[in-house]
């Protein structure tokens, strides 16, 4: 193994969390990325993503690290991943042309023994069409989460590998690399596999989406969808790690993408394309939430109110902002209220004179009459500390960050799923 080295191309987030994991396991690595940029931060050990544990895995295994935007070095590895993320617009569709145009580098610069290794997410269909020898061609389907990326690159439940066909035998290379993670590797045709990876986001909407729906319900009956979360739980058909914590809508274009590949096939206004449909129109509704909120207290038509905004990437644990419901909120409300956002995570781009981002979080607190958690938040031990000031404040904390032993006022605190 001392003389195996692995390349990945790409050095978007997911190719930097499946390197890290890679080193972790002994391997020589190089990361390749045809921006000059990106290598140049990363060889001065500058990683901006900050995705929990990646930068400290990269600087544990630096020596085993080669970062480069060098293509011709990929003839030096036995295996080469695919890692690049796949860009999407706003309507989830996504820039497979960017992806093709990296294969097609990448090709060029293979030695004839090379293992090449799909872990981009693309359509199905796109694997099979590579002009690669099948029988050195595989897809893995990656199932990071932002915030937990480093735990389930390293500690994967299982690996699903689409190879060309069922019978097909995985290279022992490739084999001897997989059982490094220790978990069972599930083998299937690139199609298979490719609908594996769809099916899974699919099901998760399906999961987020009805759980809105319910906490809606919650709401308007006076039941509390926090006291149902732990009888679901404990029923082994739905179990205790499903998402049915209730949220403003899908967020971060993976799960969008993914909802739109399926759209793109099945035949519209026919039952299935609807559902897919409906998905995204409730996600779209339940981003809307914290408006609807405002809106219906008449929050928006007193005088000129201070809103402070807590949390503006789409979630905990990530930098990214893609789709996030927070950005959604604070364009509308942007010409009509002096907006500040507390959001450690990320530096936002800032072109309204009504919205500025502050570093402290009690700062924020105490200058606006609104508050608005806009994401789950890991340390609420802060928020919590400062809850003599909240109580004077009206909060709209739809994750329920706040202890929900602290007490307000009757019109003072709203969350979902709770009249």
């Amino acid at each position: 193994m001392k003389n195996i080295k692995i390349g990945f191309v790409g050095l978007t987030h997911l190719g930097l969390n499946y390197l890290a994991a890679t080193a972790q396991k002994k391997y020589s690595v190089i990361g390749i990325d045809a921006d000059d940029k990106i290598i140049e931060k990363l060889d001065k050990n500058l990683i901006e993503n900050k995705e929990p544990n990646l930068r400290n895995l990269i600087l544990k295994n630096r020596k085993k690290i080669l970062f480069s935007s060098q293509f011709k070095q990929l003839k030096e590895c036995q295996i080469i991943f695919i890692s690049q993320d796949v860009n999407t617009d706003k309507k989830g569709r996504s820039d497979l042309k960017s992806l093709r145009k990296l294969i097609n580098t990448t090709l060029k610069n293979l030695n004839k023994k090379s293992i090449l290794v799909i872990l981009s997410q693309m359509k199905p269909g796109f694997i099979r069409s590579i002009n690669f020898p099948k029988s050195r061609l595989y897809y893995q389907v990656e199932t990071l989460i932002f915030g937990k990326a480093i735990n389930r690159a390293l500690l994967p439940e299982r690996i699903i590998i689409g190879c060309e066909n069922k019978l097909t035998k995985i290279n022992p290379v490739y084999m001897k690399y997989l059982k490094k993670f220790h978990c069972p590797i599930i083998k299937m045709k690139y199609e298979s596999a490719e609908v594996a990876k769809i099916s899974i986001n699919l099901l998760l909407a399906s999961s987020v989406t009805t759980t809105n729906i319910l906490s809606e319900l919650c709401e308007k009956v006076s039941a509390d969808w926090q006291d149902i979360i732990p009888a679901l739980k404990l029923d082994k058909r739905i179990g205790k790690f499903s998402y049915i914590k209730p949220g403003l809508g899908i967020a971060g274009g993976n799960i969008e993408r993914d909802i739109v590949t399926v759209r793109n096939v099945l035949t519209k206004n026919q039952p299935p394309f609807l559902i897919l449909k409906d998905i995204l129109d409730n996600s779209d509704y339940m981003k809307d939430w914290v408006k609807r909120l405002l809106n219906k207290k008449n929050f928006l038509n007193k005088k000129k109110v201070n809103i402070g905004v807590v949390g503006a990437t789409y979630k905990e644990n990530t930098n990214s902002i893609k789709n996030s419901p927070a950005l959604k909120l604070i364009n509308y409300l942007k010409n009509k209220n002096s907006i500040s956002i507390y959001e450690p995570l990320v530096n936002l781009s800032l072109k309204s004179k009504n919205i500025k981002q502050v570093k402290s979080l009690t700062h924020l607190i105490k200058n606006n009459k609104i508050i608005i958690f806009m994401r789950p938040w890991s340390n609420n031990k802060e928020i919590n500390s400062k809850y003599e000031i909240l109580k004077k404040k009206i909060i709209i904390d739809p994750y329920r960050v706040i202890d929900q032993q602290k007490k307000f006022k009757k019109n003072n605190y709203f969350t979902l799923g709770k009249s």
